[in-house]
């Protein structure tokens, strides 16, 4: 571990630059995920009022308020990890909070600021909520279909098949098409009424092209 490093009062261009470039993201992602992320640029170079630009500010901090322990680390340590995304945080009124925290080196390797990115997922735990409500079924088990095509069973069969080739029904290639067809076949899908109009709608192709992947 390194020590802490001494700041020099003279301007370093390559510094200057790094800030300004990491200023301009941050707006940028500021506008973009307002008003749910805090976006924040730390200047490393002066801890004890580190914060330069606050976008969105859920945690009620400004622009002079000092860096956080992650600040201090990085200055400390050069070795510190220079990413850590998607760690659970919270905001000072106990809001839950998803975190990630970019560090910014200069071309010696010595950490000069960092970007950060506060998110509040208290909202958007409410609205899971409401739609797991919503979603839940829990009424009286009925033996009743309102998709006697059983179209939506083969359109989750597709999606399950693009999936696993990383990519979407829609952008299947020829032979990755007549392979799906086969397993289709194989799985007893295509002896279900009306199930080459419901593939070819999924796969956005014409009944004729469906018909020919099957051959």
């Amino acid at each position: 571990m390194s020590s802490m490093r001494k700041k020099s009062l003279k301007p370093n261009p390559e510094h200057e630059n790094l800030i300004d470039q990491v200023r301009q993201i941050a707006q940028g992602l500021g506008e973009t995920f307002a008003p749910f992320c805090e976006v924040v640029v730390h200047d490393l170079r002066t801890p004890t009022h580190a914060i330069l630009e606050i976008h969105n500010s859920l945690s009620g901090r400004a622009v002079g308020d000092p860096t956080t322990e992650l600040g201090l680390a990085r200055i400390a340590d050069n070795a510190y990890p220079q990413v850590l995304a998607n760690y659970a945080n919270q905001f000072p009124d106990g809001r839950r909070a998803k975190s990630t925290s970019v560090g910014i080196k200069d071309s010696a390797g010595n950490y000069v600021a960092a970007l950060c990115l506060n998110v509040d997922v208290t909202l958007f735990r409410g609205i899971q909520n409401m739609l797991d409500q919503f979603c839940t079924a829990g009424g009286p088990a009925m033996k009743e279909t309102l998709d006697p095509t059983h179209a939506e069973a083969i359109r989750e069969r597709i999606d399950r098949y693009a999936t696993g080739l990383a990519t979407t029904p829609q952008a299947l290639k020829t032979e990755q098409r007549r392979a799906l067809m086969q397993s289709l076949k194989d799985a007893g899908y295509l002896e279900v009424r009306r199930s080459m109009e419901v593939i070819a709608q999924h796969l956005g192709v014409s009944r004729a092209t469906v018909y020919n992947d099957t051959k």
